[in-house]
């Protein structure tokens, strides 16, 4: 009733009464007061009509419905069922009330009437039951207007409207009735249940037990499929909303129906080349529907690996790759979003499971006799692609194929096979004859030759699958050398030496319009870095050709405090230096772990290198890198926008500043991977610096004397040992002070790009300083444990402190209660002295109280005898001294009757 009260104050502020009890007169009054008591059925209707016309013109008609209709119109709906056209005009006149108006909006606090008329509407579980049972009136417009009322009910009050709806016995079979019913019908009642279904996990089940699949299939057919118009994409959307987070729902849709009449809808009908809006909407539709059952139902579902696995068996088992291939590869005249979610439905389908990989690895596309295998199609678009979503949505095809997949990696690694030299040069149309590894070497040596390494990244990045995790796939690219370009150059150069190249090549190359391409091609060094960064893991002899080349060394210390180039440029190159570190199995001076370390600390310095870990990992690329999140529901909202994409538009708000081909270098398990790394990279160079090199092996048998050695010899052999201990030493010392200089450094100024060398006489100082700093922090710790003892001798004495205080309080304790006993038998006594004869106790007391009075007295009268005695023995002492007692004692007396006379006055 307040909010009602609310609601009237707004309308008489509205229509200009500020006493709305006063406005008999008021134009809607009186309206409301034709409708309710109007005595002709014509004026009534007349009235109705103008009532509604009023409410959906203007807010204010809005604001009076609230106040004042809502009895009235639903007394009609009540009451007069037989008067279709009063019913008509109710329904609509609610409706009415609640679509908002598309006026120039007013303040943001204003009140919002469409939303008060919902709040009232749906307060009432008996008007949504009211409504509901309106849907049976045979009448078309009122089912028509009842259906709109709900979803516009639905769309401002969704969860009390999902709770009423469940409450209502039948609730959901009235609606779904209604998709039989005729085609405007069909489809207010489709947009509703799609509302309806998209969060309420209950009216999910109870849909689906009402045979949803089957209705919204034998609608999507009768539309003509993706051919059709909107309904079928509410169709999808509604199929989508059963479908997403419900495993049961999936089982029941592949057990009964199989997935044939969905896949059907994937093929494509009539002219290949047509794209409309509506139909690349509808594709997207149904491609994620595909994407929801490979997901196999929400994460908690205990049940979905099982139901994912199955899926995905089913699906190819169905032919769905033919339909993908067709939609994602074969028809390059489909939209953007269309081959890219096919591409990706496509990888997410191979993905972890054997039997698919096998299908996609023999899949051949085409028509005889020009076949040829689906993952060379694939590469190829890949390759060419204007599109970098395109290129992300194939990268991460055959980022899915090479995981966990040594057989598959092996598969196409053994088709690396160099092309002649006339073929290198040849267009890249010529492709089509070469497999796939000659097409991918293709790509990768093509770039230089064009002014654009782009292709060559893309194909990088193809080659970082091929050979990740596989040590027999890195042997073999090792192996792989390129003719040199002009005779004059020399012999083969190695594969890894080009890629060191191009990544040199990369930061200086200008792109085909004049300009620099390094904020155009930010993501080619990125590529590259990865593809090197992979290779050179767990693989020595990789390790060992880079070092091969002497300038690759200087390139990448260069790089490394380049401050030009992007924090994840440098801090990628850093992980590849410690890769040498850590891989490099070779005892050749110069070329060993300990020669780069020692090139790390002198070129770069320690604090600076392990800087660019650190900058590298607190980047936005690095803390964005999350596991890949389910895409967002296709509704009606966001299918145009997302159907309009073309190229760069898939991009998260959070890496809207990043390039997205950077994004898909920097996935989840590659940030992790290198995180691993990097702690093993530390761990090794601390090792370094905390160890001599290996240049004496100290033998106690070197040290004694051998046998048929003269005395000269041996003394000369111990010379020899000693200076080599001695130059061990001082090598060791040197590092120590380094390691010390550059970690003293870590909290001054960081940002020194090149540190330098320090003298001998600077070594043994801060070697000096760095023992005066340990004594002085052993008598700390020294401190520290006196300190400790003497806490913990105070805890002991306020331990015992509390323990006597615990016995003193148990004590006090027993003392209580023996009071509280002593209390109970005195109060015991005093009622058995109230019960008991009151004379017998007086008596008694009196017997009592004489006898104690005989032995008071009795004590008296020998307290007497004393004094008498005393007074007796005083008055002889007092004779013998002279003195007259007689006179004395009258003196006495009298000073005693003069004290008693001053008293009585």
């Amino acid at each position: 009733m307040d909010l009602v009260a609310k609601y009237q104050g707004v309308v008489g502020r509205v229509f200009g009464n500020e006493n709305s009890g006063s406005s008999e007169d008021s134009y809607v009054e009186r309206l409301l007061d034709r409708i309710n008591n109007g005595v002709l059925a014509e004026d009534r209707r007349a009235a109705m009509l103008e009532f509604q016309s009023i409410v959906s013109e203007s807010r204010a008609g809005q604001m009076a419905f609230g106040a004042m209709g809502f009895p009235v119109i639903l007394s009609v709906l009540k009451e007069e069922r037989d008067d279709v056209e009063m019913v008509r005009g109710a329904l609509e006149t609610l409706v009415s009330a609640l679509t908002p108006i598309d006026y120039a909006k007013g303040p943001a606090n204003e009140v919002q009437p469409t939303l008060m008329n919902s709040d009232l509407l749906s307060r009432e579980v008996d008007n949504i039951s009211l409504l509901l049972s309106l849907l049976s009136e045979e009448d078309f417009y009122v089912r028509y207007y009842t259906l709109q009322l709900l979803t516009a009910l639905l769309t401002n009050s969704p969860q009390r409207l999902q709770e009423a709806i469940l409450s209502i016995p039948r609730g959901i079979t009235r609606l779904m009735d209604m998709l039989m019913d005729r085609e405007v019908i069909r489809n207010e009642a489709l947009l509703l249940l799609t509302y309806l279904t998209r969060e309420a996990e209950e009216i999910q089940k109870i849909v689906v037990f009402e045979g949803a699949f089957e209705k919204i299939f034998s609608i999507i057919k009768e539309e003509g499929g993706s051919e059709g118009g909107v309904v079928v994409q509410d169709c999808l959307e509604l199929l989508n909303n059963l479908l997403r987070n419900s495993a049961s729902n999936q089982v029941l849709l592949r057990e009964t129906m199989s997935f044939d009449q969905l896949l059907s809808i994937l093929k494509l009908r009539g002219t290949t080349y047509r794209f409309t809006e509506q139909k690349t909407i509808n594709l997207l539709s149904v491609l994620e529907t595909i994407n929801l059952l490979i997901m196999g139902g929400p994460e908690t579902d205990p049940g979905r690996d099982s139901n994912k696995l199955t899926n995905k068996t089913v699906l190819v088992q169905k032919r769905v790759l033919d339909h993908l291939f067709m939609v994602g590869v074969e028809s390059q005249w489909a939209p953007v979003p269309v081959r890219c979610t096919a591409l990706h439905c496509i990888g997410d389908l191979i993905a972890n499971h054997p039997k698919n990989l096998e299908e996609l690895a023999s899949k051949r596309l085409g028509e005889e006799p020009d076949l040829e295998p689906a993952l060379n199609s694939v590469l190829r678009i890949l390759l060419r692609t204007s599109s970098k979503q395109e290129f992300m949505a194939a990268d991460s095809l055959f980022k899915n194929f090479c995981q966990q997949n040594p057989d598959g990696q092996t598969m196409l690694a053994s088709t690396l096979i160099l092309q002649p030299q006339s073929m290198i040069h040849a267009p890249v149309e010529e492709d089509i004859n070469m497999s796939f590894g000659s097409m991918l070497l293709h790509g990768l040596t093509t770039g230089e030759n064009e002014g654009d390494l782009e292709t060559c990244s893309r194909a990088a990045s193809v080659l970082s699958h091929v050979i990740k995790g596989n040590n027999q796939c890195k042997e073999k690219v090792l192996k792989i050398e390129l003719e040199a370009p002009t005779p004059t150059l020399g012999g083969p150069e190695p594969l890894l030496h080009r890629m060191v190249k191009y990544l040199a090549l990369a930061s200086s190359m200008k792109s085909k319009d004049g300009k620099s391409s390094t904020s155009e091609n930010v993501f080619v060094q990125p590529i590259i870095l990865k593809l090197l960064i992979i290779w050179l893991s767990d693989c020595p002899n990789a390790v060992q050709c880079f070092l091969d080349s002497r300038p690759h060394l200087t390139y990448f210390l260069e790089l490394v405090s380049n401050p030009t180039t992007t924090v994840s440029v440098r801090g990628l190159a850093a992980v590849l230096l410690g890769e040498c570190v850590i891989y490099n199995k070779s005892n050749a001076s110069g070329r060993d772990a300990f020669s780069i370390v020692d090139a790390i600390s002198q070129k770069v310095g320690l604090t600076s290198y392990f800087l660019k870990f650190d900058e590298m990992q607190k980047s936005s690329l690095f803390t964005s890198a999350k596991p890949s999140l389910p895409r967002k529901p296709l509704t009606r909202s966001t299918a145009a926008s997302i159907a309009e994409i073309e190229d760069g538009g898939n991009e998260s708000s959070d890496q809207k500043n990043e390039h997205p081909m950077l994004t898909s270098v920097f996935d989840s398990p590659f940030v992790y991977f290198l995180k691993r790394l990097e702690a093993d990279i530390r761990e090794k160079i601390v090792e370094a610096y905390s160890s001599p090199k290996s240049q004496v092996t100290v033998v106690p048998a070197e040290l004694e004397q051998r046998s048929g050695e003269n005395d000269v010899d041996y003394i000369k052999r111990l010379k020899t040992f000693v200076d080599k201990q001695c130059h061990e030493i001082q090598d060791l010392l040197s590092r120590n002070a380094t390691l010390a200089e550059d970690l003293a450094k870590t909290g001054g100024n960081n940002s020194s790009p090149l540190e330098r060398k320090v003298s001998g006489g600077s070594d043994r100082v801060q070697l000096e300083t760095m023992r005066r700093d340990l004594q002085e922090a052993s008598q700390r710790i020294e401190m520290l444990k006196a300190e400790k003892t003497k806490a913990e001798s105070e805890a002991s004495t306020y331990k015992n402190l509390a323990g006597k205080t615990e016995s003193d309080l148990k004590s006090l304790s027993d003392a209580y209660n023996s009071l509280e006993q002593a209390n109970f038998q005195l109060e015991k006594q005093v009622k058995a002295l109230k019960s008991g004869d009151i004379e017998a106790l007086k008596e008694e007391a009196r017997e009592e109280a004489l006898k104690e009075s005989e032995v008071e007295l009795n004590d008296l009268l020998v307290c007497l005898g004393q004094e008498q005695s005393k007074v007796d023995k005083l008055s002889n002492r007092l004779r013998e001294l002279g003195e007259d007692v007689d006179k004395l004692l009258e003196d006495i007396g009298d000073d005693v009757g003069a004290d008693e006379e001053d008293e009585e006055d």
